[in-house]
């Protein structure tokens, strides 16, 4: 097993704190609705603390049917959560998972600064390109932007 980690950074214009909520705690009222393209539902299968199990489920037509995360914790003060998706989505048989540090910080001019520190974990002697990688990050964004474009529409939602 190796191991890849990868860092990348995007500009949002809506606020960490509401950035944080859509995607931690109201991400299973948020996802589908916002990201109705992409996201069929969330289901909370165990404890949706550290160590509890959320699967999403996808629309028909995508790539992958289902992904699901465990939980490592988050921190309301710092806009900050990690988890580590284990099951479905990219994984196939190359990755045995990947794991995801996030946090959002106030940007200079008002919005955010989204960070993320990703961990792919292969399978034996499996690589995975940096191209891999920013097919992957490309991926995510079909629920990252309609999410943004969500909170920029809707001022009351993740206050």
């Amino acid at each position: 097993m190796g191991v890849v980690t990868y860092d990348y950074e995007s500009i949002s214009p809506v606020a960490p704190s509401r950035l944080f909520k859509a995607f931690t705690v109201e991400a299973p009222n948020v996802w589908p609705t916002a990201a109705r393209n992409a996201v069929k539902s969330i289901e909370v299968e165990a404890n949706p603390s550290s160590g509890g199990i959320v699967k999403i489920n996808f629309v028909e037509g995508l790539p992958f049917q289902y992904m699901k995360h465990q939980i490592g914790g988050h921190d309301e003060n710092n806009f900050s959560y990690n988890y580590s998706l284990i099951e479905g989505g990219p994984l196939g048989d190359k990755l045995e998972k990947i794991s995801y540090d996030n946090k959002f910080e106030a940007a200079a001019g008002g919005g955010s600064i989204c960070k993320s520190s990703m961990k792919f974990y292969t399978v034996g002697d499996n690589v995975i390109t940096e191209d891999e990688i920013k097919a992957l990050i490309k991926g995510s964004e079909g629920v990252y932007k309609p999410v943004e474009a969500y909170l920029l529409a809707n001022r009351e939602a993740c206050n």
